[in-house]
């Protein structure tokens, strides 16, 4: 009821007042936040392009057959396409562990590399998986440089500063995490879709990821997929302004939302991070083994007990994103432009995903 009047006063800024309220540590009241697992109202049931992709390139890519997705659509938001975990079982341990692992190594960016050494942020896996492991609850213990990780960009790495992607900073996209995309685009009628940048976010219980639009990309006519995995969350959804009230919605691991034509330059916010609602330390749907049978060119890879050990302990009170995005339409070219500076590509470790552990600075939710 609180969500809904500040939604109607108008005013200013509704989107902030809500952001605000979500972000609450004491918002004990999530009834006007909209469940997938429980659709209604608004809700819908969307259409998929069942025939773009064959059940086998989608168990290639760890999912189900598309014909079994469970889509949905809202009232108001053209475009918007919600997925509820399309994930053959154990196959969400393939992308936790990559996000952790593998896509956390150079060439690669991340947060930590604006006041490391080089050498330092090498192997944030090597350097923090005993330390994980081990990990007791208090909140005094240090943290582990996966830890203190809180983004990761890929492919056309995004400049934090200028808010912009540019030719000469871009390093390979993971092929296994540019398939998976392209399987979910198609299934979501955007065939040909190329993966070319990726933002990785990582949250923790105090983290939240403040308001904007995706709008530095080139070419907008294509969608933008974001994967969750992990502890859940409340997204907000809101319109073309800041003054048009949001939609609550939870994202649970394994859940797909896909953002196009109308909805692809809607203002959204992450205002928090909440445990799973099963009351365990993970989803269920993380507790789930691989088949040992897996379909000849599979992009997933057997996680081994040991590197799951790290990963589960690590997602016991965190939340990884990403979000996956094609910068340029086909036969596009950037713009020209004077050097490029690929020392400052970023900004200051929290100015785009915030954390409420940096108490000396208040965060800008803007």
């Amino acid at each position: 009821a609180t969500a809904a009047a500040l939604g109607r006063e108008g005013g200013e800024d509704a989107f902030r007042r809500l952001f605000r309220l979500y972000r609450q540590r004491d918002a004990a009241d999530l009834r006007g936040v909209l469940d997938f697992s429980a659709p209604g109202g608004q809700v819908f049931r969307s259409q998929l392009s069942v025939s773009s992709v064959s059940d086998q390139d989608a168990c290639r890519a760890g999912l189900q057959p598309v014909s079994r997705w469970k889509a949905y659509g809202l009232n108001g938001y053209p475009g918007f396409i919600f997925i509820q975990n399309p994930f053959l079982p154990g196959c969400q341990h393939h992308w936790v562990k990559q996000c952790l692992k593998l896509y956390t190594q150079k060439p690669n960016v991340c947060n930590l590399d604006l006041h490391m050494a080089p050498e330092k942020t090498a192997d944030l896996w090597g350097q923090s998986k005993e330390k994980l492991r081990v990990k007791g609850s208090g909140k005094c213990e240090p943290r582990s440089l996966l830890e203190k990780l809180r983004w990761v960009t890929l492919g056309y790495h995004y400049n934090w500063d200028t808010k912009k992607y540019s030719a000469n900073h871009h390093t390979p996209f993971p092929s296994d995490l540019a398939f998976l995309s392209e399987q979910v685009a198609a299934a979501c009628g955007f065939r040909g879709f190329q993966a070319q940048a990726g933002i990785l976010n990582y949250y923790h219980f105090d983290s939240s990821l403040g308001i904007h639009v995706d709008e530095s990309e080139l070419d907008h006519s294509r969608p933008l997929l974001s994967f969750s995995f992990g502890q859940s969350s409340i997204f907000l959804l809101g319109g073309l302004k800041r003054e048009e009230a949001p939609t609550a919605m939870f994202m649970h691991s394994g859940d797909i939302m896909v953002m196009s034509g109308f909805s692809r330059l809607l203002y959204h916010a992450v205002p928090r991070v909440l445990p799973n609602p099963e009351g365990t330390p993970l989803p269920s749907c993380l507790n789930q083994a691989l088949s040992s049978d897996l379909p000849v060119g599979s992009v997933i890879e057997h996680t081994s007990d040991e590197d799951w050990q790290v990963c589960a302990k690590y997602l016991q009170s965190s939340r990884i994103n990403m979000t996956i995005r094609q910068v340029l339409a086909e036969g596009q070219k950037f713009p020209e432009e004077g050097g490029t500076d690929t020392q400052s590509q970023a900004p200051s470790e929290d100015s785009h995903h915030q954390n409420s552990r940096a108490k000396r600075h208040k965060p800008n939710i803007d």
